[in-house]
């Protein structure tokens, strides 16, 4: 035992010899950099220098996905554990060993100032940062192969332009929210597919701490531990609640990101996803033109905004639309479109809430008022709009039309019964479950009738109902249906005739895979514009495409 332990003179030569080995590569770094290197960047070419990341499910699971989010830099495997009866989700990215790792971290500080000072020179940042990272990587001498420059360009990108560990999970289309719960636990994404599921990222204290403060910089907000919560909107559109420290998140700083698609849902991707059917969203286009005022309701993630804005897809195209909203969630393709924002008072200024923007809007002769969401003394000069000849669309957190009604007519909202009744329809919508799968649905479409005046009561009678057990929707008798017809001086056979007409210019965009927002709303105009000729066009198309 005594042969195996260092004798003092044993640990003093020990000692001296890696001051030397230190010292030796000391000067041998010193000459590469004094001599430099000349690298051949080019294109990364997976089968020449081989895969990046590379990843084997853990032996308890069985992987059942695998799909490019950053191609061909990251990807993303999902398993399936049998003991847990639950998925996973792995983010794989490309793997750096140690020296490529001190390699990452020495550019990553020696590029910052240059980086800054060549901003605004017309080049793409990541363009910027391989020019760069290109440079230095000369400047030390090091001779590094493609998979080292491509790897380490890759993480440059993702934590100086990208969203560092979350980068991955917010280039997944499949992802619609992202949510950090604490220090050292495992974020969690909802996939479109497999639902709530674990993820392989997480962030200690320090690196959780400072990636909630990066956030509120990159969308020019303040956070801090004595002003810990803020709701903001990231540069790519992601709406985001940001909580820094433990003081009002117990197990530590917390997020959640909650994406929005590139390009917004239209009325036949929500047919298609089962949200509403075909009679139905040709009743909700015949009623939008005949500016009938519309509320969604429905819980948490239940789509209210995204059928809002399918919706408004819907509008005349010449009609001037103006929207108000606390986050910019709404995409509309509208010539006539003045969008609006609220604003909280940073340094100097005033706060500029919905009321406040709601109140210019009325200025601005709009003839359609889209809000974000009715929750407080916005909604009476809403409801004022209504009775003085706007059309509004609005959403609500609410699980059916008699909660709508209830949390309109009292506290912090207050809206007169009188005023309520000028609301035409509601539409209720609900994140359920049918045939094992997480759906959304609108469970009910309701159209506010007058006040009662035996109970003194809002008579409401329902136009749709969706029904569970069939998964099926059910149409009943329409009283804005008939209104219209009586508008418009038609019959009966030419209401049916016109709602007919419709449900089909919707069933042939479904069958030609027209489903672009732009795409769909020229279609919709060009309806407005002349109906014959654009039907008539479409179903040649379906015609020569079934043949």
């Amino acid at each position: 035992m005594s042969g195996d332990a260092p004798t003092a003179d044993g640990t003093r030569a020990e000692g001296i010899a890696d001051a030397v080995g230190a010292f030796r590569r000391r000067l041998e770094r010193t000459w590469e950099m004094l001599r430099g290197s000349e690298l051949s960047v080019r294109p990364f070419r997976p089968g020449e220098d081989g895969p990046l990341a590379a990843f084997t499910a853990p032996p308890d699971e069985r992987e059942i996905d695998r799909y490019w989010v950053n191609a061909p830099y990251a990807y993303v495997v999902i398993t399936y554990d049998e003991r847990e009866s639950e998925h996973r989700y792995y983010a794989v990215e490309p793997v750096l060993d140690d020296f490529e790792r001190d390699l990452f971290d020495r550019v990553a500080d020696d590029i910052r100032d240059p980086l800054l000072y060549r901003e605004g020179t017309g080049r793409t940042d990541e363009e910027t940062l391989r020019a760069e990272l290109e440079s230095l990587l000369e400047g030390y001498g090091v001779e590094a192969g493609m998979d080292t420059f491509h790897s380490i360009a890759y993480y440059l990108y993702r934590d100086f332009r990208g969203f560092g560990k979350v980068d991955p999970l917010l280039n997944d289309d499949h992802i619609e929210d992202v949510s950090c719960d604490g220090y050292d636990l495992p974020i969690f994404v909802y996939h479109d597919e497999y639902t709530d599921v674990e993820t392989n990222v997480s962030f200690s204290k320090a690196e959780l701490d400072n990636y909630v403060i990066r956030l509120a910089q990159q969308s020019g907000r303040h956070v801090s531990v004595g002003d810990p919560m803020v709701e903001t909107t990231l540069p790519d559109g992601s709406r985001a609640e940001l909580a820094l420290g433990e003081e009002v998140t117990p197990r530590g700083s917390a997020f959640t990101i909650r994406q929005y698609a590139d390009e917004p849902f239209t009325p036949i991707d929500l047919i298609e996803y089962g949200t509403f059917s075909i009679e139905q969203m040709a009743y909700f286009w015949l009623c939008i033109e005949h500016n009938k005022s519309l509320i969604f309701a429905g819980g948490t993630a239940s789509g209210k905004t995204t059928s809002m804005n399918a919706v408004s897809m819907f509008v005349p195209p010449r009609a001037k639309v103006l929207s108000i909203e606390d986050t910019r969630e709404l995409s509309l393709y509208h010539d006539n479109w003045l969008s609006s924002v609220t604003r909280e008072r940073r340094h100097e200024g005033n706060d500029i809430d919905m009321y406040d923007l709601l109140r210019s809007a009325l200025r601005h002769r709009p003839e359609y008022i889209i809000v974000g969401e009715v929750r407080g003394e916005e909604a009476i000069t809403l409801f004022q709009a209504m009775n003085t000849g706007h059309t509004t669309f609005s959403t609500m957190h609410a699980d059916s039309i008699e909660t709508v009604i209830n949390r309109l007519e009292n506290e912090p909202i207050n809206v007169p019964r009188a005023m309520v009744q000028s609301l035409d329809m509601l539409a209720v919508q609900t994140l359920t479950r049918s045939n094992d799968q997480r759906v959304r649905r609108a469970k009910t479409i309701g159209e506010i009738g007058g006040i009662d005046q035996r109970t003194g009561e809002l008579d409401y009678s329902s136009a749709f109902e969706w029904r569970a057990e069939t998964d099926e929707f059910r149409r009943n008798d329409s009283s804005l249906l008939e209104e219209i017809q009586t508008e418009r001086g038609w019959s009966r056979s030419e209401l049916l005739r016109e709602i007919d007409r419709r449900e089909r210019f919707l069933e042939l965009l479904s069958a030609l895979g027209v489903n672009g927002f732009r795409r769909f709303t020229a279609l919709v105009n060009e309806y407005y514009a002349d109906a014959d000729r654009v039907m008539e066009r479409l179903e040649e198309r379906a015609e020569a495409d079934g043949g």
